[in-house]
């Protein structure tokens, strides 16, 4: 793919002009990244106050008892959207399901450990130790460049 960018002083509002000879998964992606309206942030609540969470500052996100929730520090937020949202949300800025429950965030990470067969675990930056689902251990492998 090549990308061009033209500088014009005259330029009011930025246009992005796509010239392919057909449209395929590429460029939907492309079109996709470049509609998506999707907040930078996360509102969290924690002690019935909501606060704003940056993504960089989660450490991981996970379901349990019919709720979700965010990691950061030494939190437990409460989030009012679906796993599979935030998952959407969030591709973007390194996280990744390793199971149905749960989504971690790459830059936490400190270790992988991947002496145990069929399985990964993951040690997050908090000391957490969680575990990779087989169903996921391909997805993750690819991530890694293993």
């Amino acid at each position: 793919m090549q990308v061009e960018i033209k500088i014009d002083d005259s330029c009011i509002e930025p246009r992005v002009i796509i010239i392919t000879d057909k449209v395929n998964d590429e460029i939907n992606d492309i079109l996709n990244t470049l509609s998506s309206k999707t907040p930078e942030i996360i509102t969290g609540f924690y002690n019935d106050l909501a606060e704003i969470l940056s993504p960089d500052n989660i450490i991981h996100i996970y379901s349990a008892g019919g709720k979700t929730f965010a990691s950061v520090s030494k939190k437990e937020y409460i989030l009012r959207q679906r796993l599979y949202e935030l998952e959407e949300q969030l591709t973007k800025h390194s996280f990744v399901r390793i199971s149905n429950s749960e989504i971690i965030n790459l830059k936490k990470v400190r270790n992988f450990d991947l002496s145990l067969s069929g399985t990964i675990c993951v040690t997050l930056s908090d000391g957490t130790a969680t575990y990779v689902s087989r169903r996921y251990v391909s997805r993750i492998k690819k991530v890694l460049g293993l």
